[in-house]
């Protein structure tokens, strides 16, 4: 093949130019720069015009420049490129797609397979973007409150009201939403190539030969860690990298983050991760990163370049810093049981809420990607996978999931009382815990996956968002969007550092105290279902600097109800009735700054299941003279407990039937 012909001509090659480049294509003014790393005897850049078969030019590598296992090839530029140029690899004579390529050619269509002989092809050169001055919004961790999403899931319902449907720009159709519901920072599961349609033969699993039928949904899959993925763009010719520039820009205009999901099989260099987790800082402006499966945590959390960006793993293997975050389902798991009244949880309930490590950051979630919906964590006892082809046995048979009495939909207005109350129960142990918390898409509204709680390979209805429930859910959202607000208004909930569990103000009360039925006498059994929080309003400032609220917030698990002693507030304080899940009346919330005078200011009764948040206010003089409206929660037979100020009380000797069941 003659070099630097036809469509190719102002490139020519550069004999003994050397030196260190990017691994993939970089095109500068005048040069354009090929690295790729091969192990073999022989290398070379294949370019094509798009839409042809036979290749413009052929540039082959010259050993001499080799560096290592990498490959250098070095092009002058006579003017400017073509955009319809596109190149490959030819390695000891068979084709590749280059790992480091940018933009794949090929899969721009979901759900097509390609058979083995088809090598997909990036452009040699890409547009530039206008990011219109595009600024991180930078927001502290403390405030974020994160909100995971799916590409197609999102909008890719009838329902969702989005005309490019399960796109990039499909999500941007949904930011005023998002805004309204209170979050901070968008998560995004896998956005990078990956090829969709699994495939196995007999050397293993997903190997590329036959199709199975199924689709790999999620997207935790091998495929091209560069480039974004092309059947996410929407539009006849499709765009994908100024797509999502143009979905992170508007985000950003808008004041939320983005963090993407970035999955490892393992097999990548090391160095090839890394830079892929650089290469969507710098050319994508993410505001995070989430490494999923066989990530280089050690190299990728010590990396200077990275140290002011989220970084989000399950182990951070002993690494610390601030901009390091663990995510997995340890606060899920044990607020589950809780939440099911499972004997011996109280005390590790009670930790995982004001768990605030003063190193590695943490994620809070009730429900994620891999298991039950929220919905579901409180409609079914047991998984539901049939639809997955695999007999039931695939998904964790370990969800800590109680149906309320029926097994899946029903009718029964108790049980559909009851699982909405549950539900407000857990948006409450999200949002009013220190770590970051995250929501699942969806589960603001109800939605349900029918059971399923491994819905990888379900490109339909079961796993897409249905917005219908949005109308049919109103009560569930408008409980959710409160709590998102409640927490935001008051940072004694998301503190900057770990609470001490000790008056260090000297100010009368410790930031965070435990309590039981008693004031100031926590009681950590194991048949105990019932314990509260106090939390100081003089170890919170307001953006105003004023000091937060007093907040005394009550969890009783237990199936029967109970009257919980009031601590002592300082003077001109008094107890309001902020939110109780059991008052359905009400939602289980009063709107900011509308919270009721308690007539008792001693005791509270809180019913059977249900999480009551008492605000300490300030009471001016003329507003005491008032009768106050709302005494306390409408509970079962309760028992009663002792108030008292710090230094005060006596704990009361009480036995509870072990043998009661749920």
């Amino acid at each position: 093949m003659i070099e630097g012909v036809g469509n190719v001509k102002q490139l020519k090659r550069l004999e003994g130019e050397e030196g260190y480049y990017p691994l993939g294509v970089t095109v500068t003014k005048n040069r354009l720069h090929v690295s790729i790393v091969w192990a073999g005897e022989a290398c070379s850049l294949v370019i094509f015009e798009k839409g042809k078969d036979e290749p413009e030019a052929v540039f082959a590598m010259d050993p001499a420049q080799r560096q290592g296992n990498v490959w250098n090839l070095t092009l002058a530029v006579d003017g400017r490129l073509p955009k319809n140029l596109e190149y490959c690899f030819e390695v000891d004579g068979r084709r590749m797609a280059d790992p480091y390529g940018k933009v794949m050619i090929g899969w721009e269509e979901w759900g097509r397979f390609e058979n083995a002989e088809t090598v997909l092809r990036s452009p040699l050169v890409q547009a530039n973007f206008d990011w219109e001055g595009d600024v991180r919004p930078r927001i502290a961790g403390e405030d974020r409150i994160l909100y995971r999403i799916h590409t197609r899931g999102l909008t890719c319902h009838r329902t969702s009201g989005v005309r490019d449907k399960g796109t990039f720009k499909g999500i941007i159709k949904k930011i005023p939403y998002m805004k309204e519901l209170g979050i901070t920072t968008v998560e995004l599961m896998p956005v990078s190539e990956f090829q969709e349609v699994m495939v196995q033969d007999s050397q293993g699993p997903y190997a590329r030969t036959s199709v199975t039928g199924k689709i790999n949904y999620w997207g935790y899959a091998g495929g091209y860690g560069f480039a974004p993925k092309a059947s996410y763009a929407s539009g006849k010719t499709k765009d994908p990298v100024k797509e999502f520039k143009t979905l992170v820009r508007e985000l950003h205009k808008a004041g939320l983050e983005v963090v993407t999901e970035l999955f490892f099989t393992g097999k990548e260099d090391p160095v090839q991760a890394m830079n892929m987790v650089r290469y969507w800082v710098s050319e994508y402006h993410v505001d995070g990163i989430h490494l999923v499966g066989y990530a280089p945590v050690q190299m990728i959390g010590r990396d200077p370049y990275l140290a002011d960006i989220r970084l989000y793993a399950a182990d951070w293997q002993g690494l610390d810093g601030r901009n390091l975050v663990r995510y997995r389902d340890d606060f899920q798991n044990d607020m589950r049981r809780f939440l099911k009244g499972d004997e011996e949880m109280l005390r590790q309930a009670l930790d995982r809420i004001v768990d605030n490590p003063p190193g590695a950051g943490i994620v809070n979630y009730m429900a994620n990607t891999n298991g039950f919906t929220l919905m579901d964590a409180v409609s079914y006892d047991r998984k539901h996978n049939e639809a997955n082809g695999e007999n039931n046995r695939d998904g964790s048979d370990r969800n800590f999931s109680w149906n309320c009495g029926e097994e899946g939909p029903t009718r029964k207005r108790k049980v559909i009382e009851l699982r909405k109350k549950q539900i407000r129960n857990a948006l409450l142990f999200l949002f009013l815990s220190q770590g970051t918390p995250l929501l699942m898409a969806g589960d603001e509204f109800g939605n349900s996956q029918s059971g399923n709680n491994n819905a990888y390979c379900q490109d339909n209805e079961i796993s897409w968002l249905n917005w219908n429930n949005l109308r049919s859910n109103r009560d569930v959202y408008e409980f959710a969007k409160h709590a998102i607000a409640f927490r935001k208004a008051h940072p004694v909930f998301h503190m900057k550092q770990a609470p001490r569990m000790m008056d260090y103000l000297t100010c009368g009360y410790p930031d965070v105290s435990f309590h039981g039925v008693n004031a100031w006498y926590p009681e950590y059994e194991n048949f105990r279902r019932q314990a509260a929080i106090l939390y100081s309003g003089h170890y919170g400032k307001k953006a105003d600097g004023s000091d937060d609220d007093f907040f005394f917030v009550i969890y009783n698990m237990h199936w029967e109800g109970y009257d919980f002693a009031l601590p002592t507030l300082p003077k001109g304080f008094k107890w309001h009735a902020a939110m109780d899940t059991d008052r359905k009346d009400i939602n289980g919330f009063y709107e900011e700054g509308r919270e009721q005078l308690l007539m008792d200011q001693r005791q509270y009764t809180v019913a059977g299941r249900t999480i009551a948040v008492l605000s300490g206010k300030l009471v001016p003089e003329e507003k005491k003279a008032e009768t106050p409206v709302k005494k306390d929660s409408a509970g079962k037979k309760a028992k009663a407990g002792k108030a008292g100020k710090p230094e005060a009380g006596k704990k009361a000797e009480r036995e509870e039937d072990r043998h009661e069941k749920v």
